[in-house]
């Protein structure tokens, strides 16, 4: 397992890739993911990523965040090798999940642990494509 990236949530990332870009930061990637109603831009860090984070369209998971708690941290990444045994780890130990099942990410398979689970930590689980 390693810390694959920290999720950012933003009104937008332009906007916060130019400000982070003054920190001496570069964007390696940048993407769409209707499905998940997001637009993405990863900004490398050592071994890690910052995932700038932006919804898209009017109700989607981003926004509903930032009206609660204001632009912030929104996630943590973990890479996994099994998501689906980890998956059912949690479940048995009566962790409570938001995804039961993986889904199709940014770079693999994803799954979020709630944050109940976790003291407040909204947890991703990423098994990355092979």
């Amino acid at each position: 397992m390693k810390l694959d990236h920290i999720g950012i949530a933003c009104r937008s990332v332009s906007e916060k890739e130019r400000l982070y870009q003054l920190l001496g930061f570069s964007v390696s990637e940048r993407m769409e993911l209707p499905e998940n109603k997001v637009r993405a831009s990863f900004l490398p860090i050592g071994a890690t990523h910052l995932e700038l984070l932006e919804g898209m369209g009017e109700d989607n998971p981003i926004l509903k965040f930032i009206e609660s708690r204001g632009e912030g941290i929104h996630h943590i990444c973990i890479e996994v090798e099994d998501i689906e045994g980890i998956l059912q780890e949690l479940k048995d130990a009566g962790v409570p999940l938001i995804d039961e099942h993986p889904r199709t990410g940014a770079h693999g398979r994803i799954a979020f642990v709630h944050p109940k689970g976790f003291g407040g930590v909204l947890i991703e689980l990423l098994e990355p494509e092979k």
